[in-house]
């Protein structure tokens, strides 16, 4: 089974937002990027990102933005979704590394499918390993 380990929020003041949400509950920076910053709940990252709106690129989205799953066999999971109709999304390098695919699904949400997770979040080996003491 896949895991929910990614939310992303866009937000005009990334930094207003992420002080917001570590204070209000608890959450634990984790990283950054150009973009923003991410948090922790030690589980899953939530991003807190400035990213700009798909049909106006001047406007800067606001709210959910896209989530992400860590699945243990990608490609399947690619060839899953293909047939199911999604449709694969250009590659967005990440510090020079792709760490997800990004896919439109059936309400033309972005979700991003990963094998390593993201920083800050579980991955599934974490959760096997939970399980199995």
């Amino acid at each position: 089974m896949a895991k929910l380990r990614h939310i992303a929020i866009s937000t005009e003041d990334p930094e207003q937002t992420a002080a917001w949400y570590k204070e209000a509950f608890g959450l634990v920076e984790v990283g950054r990027s150009p973009a923003g910053v991410y948090l922790s709940d030690g589980d899953i990252n939530f991003a807190v990102l400035r990213l700009p709106a798909t049909d106006d690129p001047t406007r800067i989205h606001r709210g959910v933005h896209h989530f992400g799953f860590v699945v243990e066999d990608v490609e399947a999971t690619y060839r899953k979704l293909e047939e199911m109709g999604a449709r694969r999304l250009p590659d967005v390098p990440l510090g020079g590394q792709y760490f997800e695919a990004k896919w439109l699904g059936p309400d033309q949400q972005c979700i991003d499918v990963g094998e390593h997770g993201w920083v800050g979040a579980k991955g599934l080996g974490d959760i096997a390993a939970a399980a199995h003491p």
